[in-house]
């Protein structure tokens, strides 16, 4: 297991859909143990497999204590609306208020194959759909207003190592 370094916007792998996984190998186990670890820590909700750097449909999640994860994840419905502060560790420092549905649920599996499924309101439902976003090539900039995208695509440009 180990710590990964969180990829950051503009990396392409953070734009590239992501592939679905196939086979349960060790590489994939390590995956999930390496997204587990990188997850647990203080102000992590959620944690993608491209945010560190693979291709591949798999996030974890850090909700109220509860660590946990899946693979293949298809965001099957929502409902509702909030409308409130998202960050991204792919985005350090910025947070901006972001519409997503207030309820969410996912459908995948976990390492034996045996299907998962993951739901919830408010930070659960919105974790849920931001990193479903991510997978899919997305980040939650896209989802701004467009006066306040613009701010952060300028103030991202200006503050770039």
């Amino acid at each position: 297991m180990a710590i990964r370094e969180i990829r950051v916007v503009p990396d392409p792998v953070l734009r590239t859909p992501c592939d679905e996984i196939r086979e349960i190998t060790p590489s994939v186990r390590r995956l999930v143990d390496d997204l587990l670890e990188t997850v647990d820590d203080p102000g992590r909700a959620g944690l993608s497999a491209n945010q560190i750097g693979v291709s591949l449909r798999a996030f974890s999640y850090n909700i109220d204590g509860k660590i946990g994860y899946v693979l293949n994840p298809v965001l099957e419905e929502t409902s509702g609306e909030q409308y409130g502060d998202e960050g991204c560790l792919s985005v350090p420092g910025l947070w901006y208020k972001t519409r997503r549905a207030d309820y969410a649920r996912v459908r995948g599996i976990d390492l034996d194959g045996k299907e998962v499924v993951l739901e919830g309101t408010g930070l659960m439902g919105r974790m849920l759909q931001h990193e479903t976003d991510h997978l899919d090539g997305h980040v939650y900039l896209d989802r701004l207003e467009k006066e306040e995208r613009r701010a952060a695509l300028r103030y991202m440009r200006e503050h770039q190592k």
